[in-house]
């Protein structure tokens, strides 16, 4: 990938994604036109036309071959990525990316076609809540909020200092220090009630999370329960190697990486080609399996 040159980004950000679209449009499509820029970036024919041959010039030379059949340019048998990494993901979340845009702004088509993406329901979060929870996770500040939770749904004040919002692949929170608990906590953000207040300074910031600052590794293998065959199977869809895929994780997302992957750790009668995957290393993640659970 383009490297940075004296501290600055070299390639404008604008350039830069239209640069990052020709590569992933030519590579997994097989085909790219300026219309495809014209049609996402809202830009002229001229322009399209102007950013192909930019690229093939400063960036990707002999990456791509106009191909008089096709109409369009297509990826050579030599294609190197130089603003992508070339890997089918960066694809798969561009069709997921328009396909989301594509249901908010009705007016315009840029979902991709033949290709259909199911979102997860939407999460109510308003602009009063996020700005000075963002705010004080960059300055490290103190933060007087209402919250309610399944086990207490009356609204209880609390003061938080929080560091990092994350996102589960189905909801939001912010992992926020506690003083309540006098520890770390994960808060959803759709429980938050009301606008929240900016107080003083605080000492508890990210570089005191240890959990948060533990890196640990989640070993999954298919469920020894399949058939060699099976297991083989699974271990291709998820490229795994010697029959291991190995994740790095920080240790307080163990719980939601597992979760994102639909695995129950624990439910040993469940038929194994449902789950199809089990954590080899389960007893040294036991700690943050079981350890503080969502605020």
């Amino acid at each position: 990938m383009v490297a940075q040159r004296e501290g600055k980004w070299p390639i404008r950000w604008d350039q830069l994604l239209r640069y990052r679209y020709i590569e992933i449009i030519s590579l997994w499509e097989g085909r790219l036109t300026t219309r495809h820029l014209c049609e996402t970036f809202g830009i002229g024919r001229q322009q399209a036309s102007k950013d192909i041959n930019t690229y093939l010039r400063e960036l990707g030379q002999g990456n791509l071959e106009y191909d008089k059949y096709l109409k369009g340019y297509k990826p050579t048998p030599d294609f190197q990525p130089c603003v992508t990494r070339g890997n089918a993901d960066e694809y798969l979340h561009l069709v997921a990316r328009n396909s989301a845009l594509s249901q908010v702004f009705e007016s315009i088509s840029i979902a991709m076609h033949n290709v259909e993406v199911l979102h997860a329901p939407l999460r109510d979060v308003s602009p009063a809540l996020l700005r000075p929870l963002i705010q004080a996770a960059r300055t490290c500040r103190r933060l007087e909020v209402d919250y309610v939770s399944v086990h207490n749904p009356d609204r209880e004040g609390r003061i938080i200092v929080p560091h990092t919002l994350v996102h589960t692949g189905l909801r939001w929170h912010v992992r926020a220090w506690c003083e309540k608990n006098q520890d770390y906590r994960d808060f959803v953000l759709s429980r938050f009630r009301g606008a929240p207040d900016i107080l003083d300074d605080s000492e508890h910031g990210v570089a005191a999370d240890d959990d948060w600052n533990t890196y640990v590794t989640l070993r999954l293998v298919p469920d020894p329960r399949l058939s060699p065959d099976q297991r083989e199977v699974v271990a291709t869809d998820y490229g795994m190697r010697d029959g291991m895929l190995a994740i790095p994780v920080r240790a307080r997302l163990v719980h939601y990486c597992i979760k994102q992957l639909q695995i129950d750790p624990f439910l040993q009668q469940i038929d194994p080609r449902a789950q199809q995957l089990v954590v080899e290393n389960l007893d040294e993640l036991r700690p943050w399996l079981f350890g503080a659970e969502s605020a």
